[in-house]
């Protein structure tokens, strides 16, 4: 039986040979229109996405929901035109210049009580003119989670039971590789969507889809693919993560 936790989808794009980003770990901007579309389409079903630190420092914003038909959609079941946007860091090290603080999205910090005092550490530095109330409000996110295992890590787990008491069914997971692994790890996965793109990005430092120390095979995560199709150059596979049930 699966634990109280939202239903979690993790929508990600990757090279031929698998990887996420290059080297540099650069904005991985190589997916098509229709890639593109999709990961909208998958973010439009959901009510809330989650991120890690790196992520959003490689590229700064986060994906939205723009198509106006995908906005009515959301509207008539309920919901607001986008889903919470739900940023994870350990350090709490962000850059609150970047795009993404600017963004019409409600944002949410999952972090550790180490990451929250950095984080809000950076708030002696804001005008005075914000004022008091707006500094402890805090300017950029609208809530900060902190939930933390003995070893003063992010306790994932219990992070998303809270989501689940909190009507957040449907989680859509946009990378990366670190925070992949560590749901995978704790079998907090019911879905896979990926995207092959047709190119080659080798190097043994470039980031793929799953990171962390890896899995024996008879350990490993096992799929079951639901549906494979293309588009153009590109192949969308979709999978479903098998448990012992199955």
């Amino acid at each position: 039986m699966l634990q109280h936790r939202p239903h979690t989808t993790v929508v990600l794009a990757m090279s031929a040979d698998g990887k996420i980003a290059d080297f540099r770990r650069s904005p991985a901007r190589f997916g098509s229109r229709a890639d593109k579309a999709h990961l909208e389409k998958q973010i439009a079903t959901s009510d809330a996405v989650l991120f890690g630190a790196g992520t959003l420092r490689a590229y700064g914003t986060t994906f939205t929901v723009s198509d106006p038909t995908l906005v009515q959609l959301r509207a008539q079941e309920g919901k607001p035109p986008q889903p919470v946007h739900i940023v994870t860091t350990h350090s709490g090290n962000l850059n609150p210049e970047i795009n993404f603080f600017k963004q019409p999205v409600r944002r949410w910090l999952l972090t550790t009580t180490l990451g929250t005092l950095s984080w809000k550490g950076r708030l002696q530095t804001l005008p005075a003119t914000l004022g008091t109330e707006a500094q402890e409000r805090d300017p950029e996110f609208e809530q900060i989670l902190v939930f933390e295992t003995p070893r003063r890590e992010i306790d994932i787990l219990a992070a998303l039971k809270h989501l689940a008491n909190i009507d957040i069914a449907r989680l859509v997971v946009l990378g990366g590789g670190e925070l992949v692994a560590s749901l995978l790890g704790l079998d907090l996965i019911d879905e896979l969507w990926l995207t092959v793109c047709p190119l080659i990005l080798g190097g043994s430092t470039a980031p793929t889809p799953v990171e962390g120390k890896g899995f024996l095979p008879d350990l490993a995560p096992k799929l079951q693919l639901l549906e494979v199709h293309t588009v153009e150059q590109e192949v969308f596979l979709h999978y479903r993560l098998q448990r012992p049930a199955d």
